[in-house]
Parts: structure tokens; sequence; C-alpha cells
């Protein structure tokens, strides 16, 4: 943010499956989606950060983080639980981090969401939605960017697809090699745009 205060969503735990190096970055705040160990492990983050779990509006110093009810499977979560869904607004940048959402979602929950500037989404399938219904959703919510997630790379031996079969036929895709991007409310784009990040570890 403008103020320099760090928000980390989901942080994994470096094993199994999971080759990237652990995150040891300093933060303010850490968002959990659900209780998996690659998406709240905690331990390796510097800076004492308030931790963000469960739906519900959580009032902070710097930023106040809605969490929205949802579910890890299209079976209500009888397969993998529950998942929260976090919206907050950063510099004047509504974001929505989907976690690692399962199923479509309802009018209901798209009303509660709200308007989307920034909507970081997964993708890959198996555990979460697929790129099909990534790209039902996106229509849905109606982004100015779309920053896909939870998708095969060298680093993951999951059984997920890679991020191709969600950017096949897209336009405004911008596949970039930095895992960094600096997003403005004056430069939010007038037509959508897919931004894919190069993992940083």
């Amino acid at each position: 943010s403008d103020e320099q205060v760090k928000i980390i969503t989901d942080p994994y735990q470096s094993s199994g499956g999971i080759k990237y190096r652990p995150i040891t970055e300093e933060a303010d705040y850490v968002t959990i989606s659900h209780q998996h160990t690659d998406h709240n492990y905690t331990d390796d983050i510097r800076g004492n950060p308030v931790i963000i779990m469960g739906s519900g509006l959580h009032q902070k110093e710097h930023f106040t983080f809605k969490g929205i009810e949802s579910f890890h499977d299209d079976k209500r979560g009888r397969l993998r639980g529950e998942n929260t869904i976090f919206c907050f607004n950063v510099d004047d940048i509504n974001i929505c981090h989907l976690g690692d959402l399962g199923h479509l979602l309802s009018q209901d929950k798209i009303e509660e969401i709200g308007k989307v500037d920034v909507l970081l989404i997964p993708v890959g399938g198996t555990y979460t939605i697929d790129a099909n219904q990534a790209t039902d959703l996106c229509k849905n919510i109606n982004p100015k960017v779309i920053i896909p997630m939870h998708f095969k790379t060298p680093k993951l031996d999951f059984p997920i697809s890679g991020v191709k079969p969600f950017i096949l036929g897209k336009e405004n895709v911008k596949e970039l090699n930095s895992s960094e991007i600096e997003i403005t409310k004056e430069q939010l784009p007038v037509d959508t745009e897919i931004i894919v990040l190069k993992p940083a570890l």
C-alpha cells in the first residue's frame, strides 16, 4: 500500500508437493482462507502480523477485511471443508481473493462481494474451480484486473492444470516475466486484463 502496509494471502508451507522456498517476508496482515498447510502456514513470516480468518467484517487499523463464507469443493464442504473469500480495499482499489474456491457462486454471493477491481482467482481445477468455471465467474464478477492463481508450475507436484487452459483464446492477456506488479487506481484498465505473474520463490 501507499503506507507501506503489507498483506500476505494464504501462505504455504514449503514441503511435500510444494517446492517453492519458504515465505520469509515481513507482513502486517495475513489472510487465511482455510486450514490446510498450503494456505495457512505463518511460522516463517516475520513481523508479528495480524491473522485474519473466517467470515464477517474484520475491522483493523489500516483496512477492513470482509470474509465471505464459501466452500473448498462443490459438495458444500463435505470433501474439503469451508473456504473464506476475502475482500478488502487498498489505496482505493477493491481486491478480492477467492482462496481455494471449489464451486461457482450464487448471485447473492456475487452481490455480497460487490465491486471488484483486482480479482485473484484459482484456475487449476481438481481442488478448486477449473479454467471454464473460473472464466464464467470472471464474467459474473467483472473485475478490471484478473490474476490467476493455484495452477500447475514446475515447482508444484499436484494433479492440477497449468494456466494455459484459462488464458487460451482470451484477449488482453499479459504474461509477465516478473512476480511483482504495481497497480494504481488511475492505471486500472477500461477493458478487463488478465495478468499472469511469474512465481516469486
